[in-house]
Formats: structure tokens, C-alpha cells, sequence
């Protein structure tokens, strides 16, 4: 008898792995306007020319808050790029998205130099200066690839119709005049000559960099909104983003200016004092017209049902840095009026701060800002029609 040989069983797939971390798979390089905002908070309170009782412990907590959200915030990304490559790649390749890295080197910055305002209460001087040092220079050299890279992809890589344009292609440009403001500080912790010299005029490089690259795209970003109207209701808190670099180098200005003593000859430190003033003037009158149109357009659209993203961020750092402009302002030129104005711009900021801080928390909490973005929906998109009125329909 002939026994039929018993089938052969097909070989066994081997199972494939399953992806870890998958909790960080959509962590984008936005969420470091978390840590910028957070910092501002601290570093904004302790710039502010009038003393307020208990203010300054309440700002050491809050700084001390953004360094751990920053460590924890490195500690994802590491995650992110090392088991979500693919993921990270796609945020490059999103035009979108790849500005937001402009973040990470002013979220080190941020940090760094609240050690030195503010945190050096509760870490001691020393430590603080050497915290300052190394995010500052990791912080300057993030931010000069990033000056240079996420244009080149933008317009090497990247396909961008007029519409896609935001103040959020500041933000890689912003980072190197955060560099600028806050490099000064550490000016007098160098010996005396050409190291202090060095520090000091690089960092007024740094300023005219950045100055200059955002004064090429401003026209870009207010042309898009006179030409094709509103932004949409998620990215409108990022007209606030704007305030960023007249702010910062308002504040840049000002703190060139009190290191330059000891540091340049003493007709360019008299000249620098007397730019601080010539400069952040003006600006600062620019920025308050911002202000009110960014606020104008906020309020639009909250009446239509603008909900909470992480936009909402953009309400944070940029007005800290008005705080800490009409600070400089109010020191330069010992009048009342900076001082009320820094006053109001610091309880616009707390108000944002704490608004953005509960609405993220809720969010991390019930999973919706770390789950992936819905797709978009299927078929054509409606025309948007503008009227003799200017409404968008």
C-alpha cells in the first residue's frame, strides 16, 4: 500500500516587529514652543522694571518647569528620530513643518539664559553660568543650520503655492536674534579683550542676520494675507509670531548695549546705548500696531469657532519678548510709560501662558494632541471667492 505523503505546511512568517514608542510617532518639532513659552514666562517676570512681591520665586518655578520640559521634550525626539525615522523625514518634507525646528534652538536658548536670570536663585551662580554656556552655544549653532537649511528645502524641496505662507517661515530666522539678545549676558563672565570683544560683535552679527532675513519675508507674509485673505482659523494665533523678531531685537539692541562697557572702545558702547533707543523706539510702536491687527484677527476668529491647537503657543513667547523689549526700553529711558507697558504685555502673557498650558495638558491627557492628524477629505476643494466687499466665501 502507497501512503499519500502528508502535505507540506507552508513555511511560518516571521512576525513583524512591533514599532515602540508609538506614542511619540506624531511628536512634530512645534511642541518646543511649549518650553520657549514656559521660559518666557520666567525670564519676562524677572526682566520687569518694577519689583512685584513674590514674582521672582514664582518665575524660578516656572523657569525651572521649562528645564524639565525640555529634557523631557529632548528625550521624546531622540525617541522619535531613532524609532520613527520615516516620520520625522515627512516632517522635513512638510513645508509646514519644517520651520517648527527653528523652535529647538530657541527652546535651548530660552532655557539657557533663564538659568542666568532667574534659575542661578535655585541652582547657584556657577552652575547656572555653565548651564547658560552650553545651551547657549548649542543653542547659536542649532539655530544658524537651521537659518540656513529649512530655506534651502523650502525652496529646493519644497513645492509652495502664495496661500501657504505664514509667519510661521519666521521662525528658523527668528532663532539667530534670540542668539543675539541673550549671547551679552554671558559678554562680562569672559576675561577682558578679545574674547569679550569677539562675543559682543558676534553676537551683533547674529542681530543683523536675522534682521535682515526677516525683513526680506515680512512683505511675503503681509502681501499673502492682503492678497488671499485671513489665515486659516488654527494658524491664525500665529500672526502673533511676528511680534518675535521685533521684540527680540528690540530686547538685542538694549542688552548690546549695557554689555558693550568694558567690552568695545567707549565711543562704540555710547553708540550702541543711544541705538537701543533710536531702534527699539520705533520698533516697539511697530509691534503694538501688530498687536492690535493680530489680536483683531484672533478675535475673528474665535467668533467663528477657532478651537485650541498648538498654535496656541504663538501667544506666549513672542509677547514675552515685547515684555522684555519694553523692559530694555523702560531702563534706557527712565520713563513711566515702558514700565506700564511691560507691566500689561507680562499679564497679557501670564493670561496666554496659563490658557495654552491647561488646553495642552488636556489635550496630553485625553491622547488627541499625540494621535495622528486626521486625513484630509476626499474630492475637490472649494473655491474661495473674494468679494468687492473683501468677505472669503
Amino acid at each position: 500500500m502507497v501512503t499519500a505523503a502528508p502535505p507540506l505546511s507552508a513555511p511560518a512568517r516571521p512576525h513583524a516587529p512591533r514599532p515602540r514608542f508609538t506614542a511619540v510617532r506624531h511628536l512634530g518639532p512645534n511642541w518646543y514652543g511649549s518650553v520657549m513659552g514656559t521660559a518666557a514666562v520666567g525670564t519676562a517676570g524677572a526682566a520687569l522694571p518694577v519689583h512685584v512681591p513674590g514674582l521672582r520665586t514664582v518665575c524660578a518655578a516656572v523657569w525651572a518647569l521649562s528645564l524639565v520640559l525640555l529634557a523631557v521634550l529632548l528625550t521624546a525626539r531622540v525617541l522619535h528620530w531613532t524609532h520613527h525615522s520615516d516620520q520625522a523625514r515627512a516632517h522635513l518634507r512638510d513645508p509646514g513643518a519644517a520651520p517648527f525646528y527653528g523652535c529647538a534652538s530657541m527652546a535651548l536658548l530660552a532655557v539657557g539664559g533663564g538659568a542666568l536670570a532667574v534659575g542661578r536663585d535655585w541652582i547657584g551662580g556657577p552652575a547656572a553660568l555653565a548651564l547658560d554656556a552650553v545651551l547657549f552655544t548649542a543653542g547659536t549653532a542649532v539655530s544658524l543650520v537651521a537659518a540656513v537649511a529649512v530655506p534651502y528645502l523650502m525652496t529646493v524641496h519644497h513645492r509652495i503655492e502664495p496661500r501657504q505662507v505664514t509667519p510661521v517661515w519666521l521662525l528658523p530666522l527668528v532663532a539667530p536674534m534670540v542668539s543675539a539678545a541673550l549671547g551679552p549676558a554671558l559678554v562680562r563672565r569672559l576675561p577682558a579683550g578679545q574674547a569679550r570683544e569677539t562675543l559682543l560683535l558676534g553676537c551683533a552679527a547674529l542681530f543683523g542676520l536675522s534682521l535682515l532675513a526677516v525683513l526680506a519675508l515680512l512683505p511675503l507674509i503681509m502681501g499673502r494675507l492682503l492678497l488671499a485673505g485671513p489665515l486659516p482659523l488654527a494658524l491664525t494665533p500665529t500672526l502673533f509670531l511676528v511680534l518675535g523678531p521685533l521684540g527680540q531685537s528690540t530686547t538685542a539692541v538694549a542688552a548690546l548695549a549695557d554689555a558693550a562697557p568694558g567690552a568695545v572702545p567707549a565711543p562704540w558702547a555710547s553708540a550702541l546705548g543711544v541705538c537701543a533707543v533710536l531702534y527699539g523706539v520705533p520698533v516697539t510702536g511697530f509691534a503694538l500696531l501688530w498687536f492690535a491687527f493680530a489680536a483683531a484677527q484672533t478675535a475673528r476668529a474665535a467668533r467663528r469657532g477657532m478651537g485650541f491647537a498648538m498654535t496656541w503657543w504663538a501667544f506666549t513667547f513672542p509677547v514675552g519678548t515685547c515684555v522684555t523689549g519694553a523692559s530694555a526700553l523702560a531702563r534706557h529711558t527712565r520713563l513711566a510709560a515702558y514700565e506700564g507697558l511691560a507691566l500689561a504685555l507680562y499679564a497679557v502673557l501670564a493670561a496666554a501662558w496659563l490658557a495654552a498650558a491647561a488646553h495642552t495638558v488636556r489635550g496630553l491627557l485625553s491622547g488627541a494632541l499625540l494621535a495622528a492628524p486626521r486625513p484630509a477629505p476626499a474630492g475637490p476643494r472649494p473655491a474661495t471667492v473674494r468679494t468687492r466687499s473683501g468677505a472669503v466665501r
